[in-house]
């Protein structure tokens, strides 16, 4: 039996240290020379300060910033714990809504947004992103569409330009991957950052 046992230990033991530690240590090491900026987490720097992550997005209420497209991300009730509550790009509860086309909630919801939005952006078509949300709840991307309607409104808030506002948005957009792979998008987070340095200058 010894025979058999002292084998099965010494391959635990060496593919233990060769999967559970060899081989993450010389993963991490190689992303951290060969791309830093995604292995740790692709964050965004404000003044040195971290305010976010290119692949994360956040909620922007204001006017005077461009809005992100819907989140169906929840928390915990902090007064009852069997319960959850609202909160937008909560990156620690990544999740869709999972409500179906037939649930009033979602309807209700979806035509609270094309209300919200036109009250925003004024009459005319309504992109699909700017009220609905995605199936991970933390798209930090909307489409040129939808930021490029939102011109109008965060240009009267910030007292600019809507020319000015328009170029920011047509600089910000990024193309598919490769030219093929996905749509044309706008990462909001750093829109937003954009306009605080246009704003500034």
């Amino acid at each position: 039996m010894l025979q058999h046992l002292r084998p099965a230990l010494v391959l635990l033991v060496l593919f233990t240290v060769l999967t559970g530690l060899i081989y993450p240590l010389a993963v991490t090491g190689i992303a951290q020379i060969a791309m830093p900026y995604q292995a740790n987490g692709s964050l965004v720097e404000k003044d040195g300060v971290v305010v976010g992550s290119a692949l994360i997005g956040q909620w922007f209420k204001s006017d005077r910033y461009f809005h992100p497209r819907p989140s169906a991300t929840t928390d915990t009730d902090p007064n009852d714990s069997t319960k959850t509550i609202d909160a937008p790009y909560n990156a620690a509860n990544s999740s869709g809504s999972n409500l179906g086309p037939t649930s009033q909630k979602l309807v209700d919801r979806v035509k609270g947004g094309v209300e919200a939005w036109r009250a925003m952006a004024g009459p005319g078509p309504v992109p699909a992103d700017a009220v609905t949300t995605s199936a991970s709840g933390l798209d930090p991307h909307v489409s040129p569409q939808t930021a490029l309607a939102q011109v109008g409104a965060v240009a009267k808030a910030r007292g600019l330009s809507e020319d000015k506002v328009r170029a920011l948005v047509n600089a910000a957009i990024e193309a598919p991957f490769l030219g093929l792979i996905g749509e044309p998008r706008v990462n909001v987070l750093e829109l937003n950052l954009a306009l605080d340095q246009l704003k500034s200058s």
